[in-house]
């Protein structure tokens, strides 16, 4: 395989533990130059320490990790030069400006972006004399992401990308995001809105239990994973009761849930015609949900990392 063949971001059989736990468990995540890849999962499942291990802040127990071609943990002093890191959560000093963190940050490299214009880009040039701890919760998270590309790094990690972002500062980042990504940044990220996976992701691995238990683009994913059941909504149906019991009364293979003023129905395959002549008798017409990344996340993850995962890895991680 040629260099240029090679993926950017390549990690194979990477494994983490915690004691007697194993967080992450012979898992890996490649992304090709320019590519966005998202790993998805469960709180507890590993994301963020095999990211960690990634981005060379934390060591594995086993595995191989290259990044640009060279182990980003042995070269710090190179991986700080070519990537961005974007935390989960990053807390700020006190009384420190957001011009101040800016600039501070900036002097860490030798030839750092413009943080005038990111500031601008990400909406935030009018908070630039404001204290960085009184920004809200979705600045703070915006400036996090300015921060995390002040070295115009070739790659950048995304950890949670959007916390605490309203709809639409979610949609500036990711705009300003897949712009750059235009420009040939590669970018990994971290997510549990699967609209902004499924919008902003090239390719997605699904990790459950420090396993990945799919990989592919998000069509190819809602192709395999997503399942055969229908999801149909009846609007202005939620207080018709006779339709209710109607829908309800054919038992197993269909689920029905009021909201508000409408009806969400569950339809399995061998059921639907079933539940079709019942809206038809009801004169009702219903609208389909086409299937999605979220289906694909909740048929891989089942119910959430059990407790014990979950803690150990915050314990050691958050």
């Amino acid at each position: 395989m040629s260099q240029e063949e090679q993926p950017f971001v390549d990690a194979r059989g990477v494994t983490v533990r915690y004691g007697d736990l194993t967080a992450v468990d012979g898992a890996g995540l490649c992304a090709a130059r320019g590519q966005v890849v998202g790993l998805i999962g469960p709180n507890g499942a590993g994301k963020t320490s095999l990211l960690e291990c990634i981005e060379g802040i934390r060591t594995p127990a086993a595995g191989v990790i290259r990044v640009g071609g060279f182990d980003p943990a042995a070269d710090r002093t190179r991986m700080t030069r070519i990537a961005g890191v974007q935390l989960q959560q990053l807390s700020y000093p006190p009384r420190a400006t957001v011009e101040e963190m800016c600039r501070v940050f900036a002097s860490f490299y030798p030839d750092p972006a413009d943080h005038g214009v990111l500031l601008e880009r990400f909406g935030l040039a009018g908070e630039r004399r404001k204290q960085a701890v009184k920004l809200s919760g979705g600045q703070q998270q915006r400036l996090s992401l300015v921060l995390a590309l002040l070295n115009d790094p070739q790659v950048v990690f995304l950890d949670e990308l959007t916390n605490g972002l309203d709809p639409a500062a979610r949609r500036l980042v990711w705009d300003e995001l897949r712009r750059r990504n235009d420009d040939g940044l590669t970018v990994v990220l971290t997510s549990h809105h699967m609209e902004e996976v499924e919008y902003l992701c090239d390719r997605v691995n699904v990790l459950v239990a420090g396993r990945i238990a799919a990989s592919g683009t998000p069509a190819e994913l809602i192709r395999d994973h997503a399942g055969q059941t229908a999801r149909l909504v009846l609007d202005g149906r939620g207080g018709d009761r006779e339709l209710r019991a109607a829908l309800t009364g054919l038992g197993d293979g269909v689920e029905v849930r009021p909201a508000g003023g409408r009806l969400l129905v569950d339809v399995r395959p061998d059921r639907r015609g079933d539940v079709d002549k019942a809206l038809s008798a009801a004169d009702c017409t219903p609208r389909e949900l086409p299937p999605s990344l979220e289906d694909v996340y909740l048929n891989l993850t089942g119910q959430a990392a059990a407790p014990a995962a979950d803690e150990a890895e915050n314990a050691h991680v958050s």
